[in-house]
């Protein structure tokens, strides 16, 4: 019995177009795919429509927008021997899918986890007040490090922010209490500059009034009607310190003229 020749051909049509809807791929503006043929790196297609021959060759996606990161919380020893937890989030991107592909497993998995080891070696060498204010610099360093290791992947990484730095309630309380001895300091330190400055604009005005007598007595009659205008019944009667010397003189003057005649 010979086989019907339009069902044959119909069969072949039917695995033709099912063979192209399969080897058809269409990728978007963002990704990239990295072509086996037979099991060896062939090439990189993408963005728009490509085709893939199935059992022949294989195609894996890469995404090359920017990646963020979340870095769980590290337990640190700085190097003033505080322990602290530390999260921070990281930003990275596919530069090279061909090398984020062959050259590492997971670039994803492999690019957290030296993210967590760089951030405790990196905080580490630094004691507690430079991590509470350098955070820009540890920023930097840990972004640098990180990219100059992930390069060989095909990976760039863009920025690491440090996001929060966990201390214990001792450590808390112990900063407060240097945070409040320092300003301690900074006031009596004002409080000593004002006095200095005080000290000497009171020193300038006295040489002033020492160069003219008249100005003193003038300064004496401000301060009459400044207490005059207050309401109180204390009357100030201004005495020259010369006109004193004086009086007293006279008075402890008979005293010493006696003591011959008593001899």
């Amino acid at each position: 019995m010979i086989p019907n020749l339009d069902f044959i051909f119909s069969s072949l049509v039917v695995l033709f177009l099912a063979l192209l809807g399969g080897s058809l791929r269409i990728l978007r503006e963002y990704e990239r795919g990295v072509i086996f043929m037979l099991g060896r790196f062939w090439k990189v297609k993408g963005p728009g429509l490509i085709i893939v021959i199935p059992g022949i060759q294989q195609m894996v996606r890469v995404d090359l927008r920017v990646v963020t990161m979340d870095v769980p919380s590290q337990d640190v020893i700085s190097r003033d021997n505080v322990s602290v937890k530390v999260n921070a989030v990281l930003y990275f991107r596919v530069l090279n899918p061909e090398r984020a592909i062959i050259q590492v497993e997971n670039y994803f998995d492999a690019t957290s986890q030296l993210a967590q080891t760089t951030l405790r070696a990196v905080l580490g060498k630094h004691e507690l007040d430079e991590m509470l204010a350098e955070r820009e610099k540890l920023n930097l360093d840990i972004q640098q490090i990180l990219d100059a290791q992930t390069d060989a992947w095909g990976i760039k990484v863009t920025n690491v922010e440090i996001k929060h730095i966990d201390l214990n309630e001792s450590m808390i309380r112990a900063i407060a209490r240097q945070a409040e001895a320092e300003r301690e300091r900074r006031a009596k330190i004002i409080h000593a500059e004002g006095e200095k400055q005080a000290a000497e604009t009171l020193l300038a005005a006295a040489e002033m009034l020492a160069k003219q007598p008249m100005a003193m007595q003038l300064r004496y009659l401000q301060t009459l009607t400044q207490i005059a205008g207050d309401r109180t019944s204390t009357v100030v009667f201004p005495v020259p310190i010369e006109l004193m010397n004086l009086m007293g003189h006279k008075i402890t003057q008979p005293e010493s003229s006696e003591s011959p005649a008593r001899r």
